[in-house]
């Protein structure tokens, strides 16, 4: 697993977020989110579980811009990002790949902007895990331990420069679904 102390994940959550809130004007919020997510967007907030690590903040922090990204650039997007009940159709598990690829480059990028470049493997490979968990879940319905699915020496990530957007508030991804 790559090495970052959690003074450093703590230190870059703040940054990340003090940027999100500052430059793009999106809104971040600590609080209880309703299991199974930790973290949640709406294309205009995104909030995170009082209860994360900072690793897994740092993480949701820049996963969750990207997706706060593609859905204002693209309205297809959104329905790709609703949970969906597995098992998930396999014809339909390649654009959620892509869909959950485009937004670590737009995280990657946002990320070099403020000057984070010392986590990118790292970011890589927590994509990679995120990535694997996912995938497996919406095949099979299984929750397994998240860490289960890491792998070291992730392939790398290429940033995609963040195209200028408005954040527009949407829906948060559980509104109206029961659990």
């Amino acid at each position: 697993m790559t090495q970052i102390d959690d003074t450093a994940f703590t230190e870059y959550g703040a940054r990340v977020q003090e940027h999100l809130e500052r430059f793009y004007g999106i809104r971040v919020v600590t609080r209880d989110i309703t299991d199974p997510l930790t973290g949640d967007l709406d294309g205009a907030e995104i909030h995170i579980d009082y209860a994360v690590t900072p690793e897994e903040r740092l993480f949701l922090l820049a996963h969750l811009f990207g997706h706060t990204v593609q859905w204002n650039l693209d309205p297809r997007a959104f329905d790709l990002g609703r949970p969906q009940p597995p098992p998930v159709p396999e014809n339909v598990l390649p654009a959620i790949v892509e869909y959950e690829r485009e937004a670590a480059t737009y995280a990657l990028w946002m990320l070099h902007q403020i000057g984070i470049r010392d986590a990118d493997q790292w970011f890589c490979d927590y994509t990679a895990c995120d990535m694997a968990y996912l995938l497996h879940f919406y095949r099979t319905g299984e929750k397994r331990d998240f860490r289960s699915f890491w792998r070291d020496q992730s392939l790398p990530i290429q940033p995609r420069l963040v195209p200028p957007f408005t954040p527009t508030k949407l829906a948060f991804r559980l509104d109206g679904i029961v659990i």
